[in-house]
C-alpha cells in the first residue's frame, strides 16, 4: 500500500512556482525526507500532504484518501 501518492503536483503563488510537477511515491513502513535549499518548495509540499493548502493541478492521496476531495479525512488520520 502506498502511503503517500502524488502525480504532476504543482502549487503557484499569482506567477510563481512553488512546486513544479512533483511525483511522490512512498509506501508503508518507508522513510523519505526532503532535502533542498531555501526557497526549494520543501515547506509547501509539506503543506500539500498536510492538505493545508491545495494544489494548483496534480493528484494526491495519503493513506489512499483523495486529498483534494477529502482534506478532512485525512486531517483526521493524522492527527
Amino acid at each position: 500500500m502506498k502511503s503517500i501518492f502524488a502525480r504532476s503536483l504543482f502549487k503557484s503563488y499569482d506567477e510563481i512556482n512553488a512546486v513544479d510537477g512533483i511525483d511522490l511515491d512512498i509506501d508503508d513502513g518507508q522513510i523519505f525526507g526532503f532535502l533542498g535549499p531555501n526557497g526549494a518548495g520543501k515547506s509547501t509540499v509539506i503543506k500539500l500532504l498536510t492538505t493545508l493548502i491545495q494544489p494548483t493541478s496534480g493528484k494526491i492521496s495519503v493513506l489512499e484518501i483523495d486529498a483534494v476531495k477529502e482534506p478532512l479525512s485525512i486531517r483526521k488520520k493524522l492527527a
